[in-house]
C-alpha cells in the first residue's frame, strides 16, 4: 500500500487524502444530526463534534492502513 500518491508530480500523502475524505463525510453526518436536533442530548455540542471528527478520521486511517 503506498504511503504517497503521485499527483501532478507531486507526492500526496495519504494521509491527507484520508484527512479530506473523513472531513466530507463529518459534513454529512453533522448535517444529518443538526436535522435531528441532537443538541438536547449531549453535554457539549463541541467537544461532541470535534470527537466525532476523531473518530471518523482514526477510523478510515486505521481501515486504510491496516
Amino acid at each position: 500500500m503506498p504511503r504517497e500518491i503521485p499527483l501532478f508530480d507531486a507526492l500526496i500523502p495519504t494521509l491527507l487524502l484520508i484527512l479530506i475524505g473523513s472531513a466530507l463525510i463529518y459534513v454529512l453526518v453533522d448535517q444529518l444530526l443538526r436535522d435531528v436536533d441532537w443538541d438536547r442530548f449531549v453535554w457539549h455540542p463541541a467537544l461532541f463534534r470535534f470527537a466525532l471528527f476523531v473518530i471518523l478520521f482514526s477510523g478510515l486511517g486505521l481501515w486504510w492502513y491496516s
